[in-house]
């Protein structure tokens, strides 16, 4: 697990799942989530398969971007979710992952051929790909 701060999902202190030498302390007033994986497998996950979910990092450095394509999509995730996670099939919708605030029906809200700009982003550091965890193969 981790602890939560305002639009901040990884906030800095870490729960680890497994006994070892952290001796970090919770204390009052901060908030956590605790995460936990249940499994028939192994009971050890690594990252693997297909990514779909990402993040803006909260300290994000100010890198120049040459391509275009990911100068836009930057700007449709710092309007859309700011840090706040977000996940690909959200940027394939009509309303570009919030009718709140594009609205339903939106021309220029839907992401298209944005995979080369996310992989800039992710490569330069404003973006962090978060792949699924898994055991091993078979277990549930």
């Amino acid at each position: 697990g981790h602890s939560i701060g305002p639009y901040q999902i990884h906030a800095g202190k870490s729960v680890p799942i497994v006994k070892g030498g952290d001796t970090t302390k919770m204390e009052e007033d901060e908030m956590y989530a605790i995460e936990t994986f249940g499994t028939t497998g192994r009971g050890y996950v690594v990252e693997d398969m297909e990514c779909s979910h990402y993040m803006k990092n909260f300290q994000a450095p100010h890198v120049p971007l040459r391509l275009p394509r990911a100068k836009k999509l930057l700007g449709h995730i710092n309007k859309t979710f700011g840090t706040l996670a977000f996940c690909r099939r959200w940027l394939e919708r009509q309303d570009g992952g919030s009718a709140t605030i594009h609205g339903l029906n939106s021309a220029h809200a839907k992401q298209e051929k944005y995979m080369g700009a996310l992989k800039n982003l992710c490569d330069v550091g404003i973006v962090q790909a978060y792949p699924p965890l898994c055991d091993v193969k078979g277990s549930y």
